[in-house]
């Protein structure tokens, strides 16, 4: 209860013995509910996911069902990607949803001028790699020389291309296909190598017994982040309060979904992705662990030392990075708030008590 509350309420007691001051009373508790009724109003806020539905996701959505969202005042909708257009970036800087989740591709967004900040990394390292069959002659990145790779951007899986291009890799002349389909040209032969999330197409070779390996920048120092959610500058000037709110909750729902696995999976599965199997969600759940909460490693955390080291992956200049990080990585601020002092606060609770007497004198007078 805050102090305009209390003073209406010691107002109201006071009238309370008179019927005569019983029509100020009524009007007192109106102007109490309609000045506090702000506080207890709903933000209504979109979240865009950069993919369908799936266990990836599962913090958000225990959030939601265990009601973390609701408690901090917010009215939250989970958006699907569109698989045949999973940009994030656009929609959130056109104002489609007030919060996203994309890649670590949200640097060279932030270089190239666009208005976006990161506030936690929920995936500690990219989930991304190069899938082979068992029997190929690639073990090693360097081993990629005149391969066949499925068709790649470099805006959204850059990491996959860096990491071969550390290894000596001349990428632009790889030859690249890009087919409707790319696990059937990689079973059939027609590329040596495809990229992969590291919980979708493995599994699926997986339960067709088939044999494969996992080319992946983690192992060869490509530490990047991912499935990082963020929001814009606009968003946060204009409500910090909101965009605190949602990201404490976020990460409570992920902390209970780490925390309560095979309760999420379930969830997930009922609510949010029918047509993914029990057993295909805890394979997810069970490998993207270890990449949501490493050991020594804090849900969400970013460093700018780490975002640095990817800005040189990247190709980034150090002096480029140095003029986009400072707003990059998201801290609350306290909106400034009206500081009152006890005598100010004692002086408006006795000034506001004496109206009631002053219109009893009054009234009497009258009489």
């Amino acid at each position: 209860m805050n102090i305009l509350s209390i003073v209406i309420a010691i107002l109201a007691n006071l009238l309370d013995h008179d019927l005569s001051f019983k029509g100020l009373k009524f009007k007192l508790y109106a102007t109490l509910l309609i000045l506090s009724g702000q506080s207890f109003a709903s933000a209504d806020v979109t979240l865009q996911l950069k993919w369908t539905h799936q266990f990836q996701f599962s913090g958000y959505y225990m959030a939601q069902q265990q009601g973390f969202y609701k408690a901090a005042g917010l009215n939250v909708t989970i958006l699907p990607a569109d698989p045949d257009n999973p940009d994030t970036f656009s929609k959130v800087l056109a104002g489609q949803a007030h919060f996203g989740v994309g890649h670590s591709g949200i640097l060279q967004q932030r270089i190239a001028g666009k208005p976006l900040v990161a506030m936690a990394a929920i995936l500690q390292f990219s989930p991304y790699c190069w899938m082979v069959k068992k029997s190929s002659d690639i073990f090693h990145p360097r081993d990629f020389v005149n391969k066949r790779l499925s068709s790649i951007s470099r805006k959204e899986n850059a990491e996959l291309l860096v990491m071969l291009e550390r290894s000596g890799i001349q990428t632009n002349n790889l030859p690249s296909y890009e087919s409707g389909n790319s696990t059937t040209d990689w079973l059939a032969g027609s590329i040596d190598a495809m990229q992969v999330y590291v919980t979708n197409e493995p599994y699926i070779m997986r339960e067709q017994g088939i044999d494969y390996r996992l080319i992946c920048p983690q192992k060869y120092g490509i530490n990047v982040y991912s499935d990082i959610l963020y929001t814009t500058e606009n968003m946060l000037e204009q409500h910090p309060q909101t965009v605190e709110a949602f990201y404490q909750a976020s990460l409570k729902g992920w902390r209970y979904a780490m925390m309560h696995m095979d309760e999420t999976i379930a969830l997930t599965q009922h609510q949010y992705a029918p047509d993914k199997s029990f057993s295909q969600l805890a394979y997810e759940a069970e490998v993207l662990s270890d990449y949501i909460l490493p050991p020594g490693t804090n849900l969400g955390s970013m460093s700018i030392a780490k975002w640095r080291l990817i800005a040189d992956l990247y190709g980034i200049e150090q002096d480029e990075f140095n003029q986009a990080q400072d707003g990059f990585i998201y801290q609350y601020v306290e909106p400034e708030k009206i500081k009152m002092s006890w005598m100010l606060i004692a002086a408006i609770i006795i000034s506001l008590l004496s109206i009631p007497l002053y219109l009893r004198l009054m009234f009497r007078k009258s009489v």
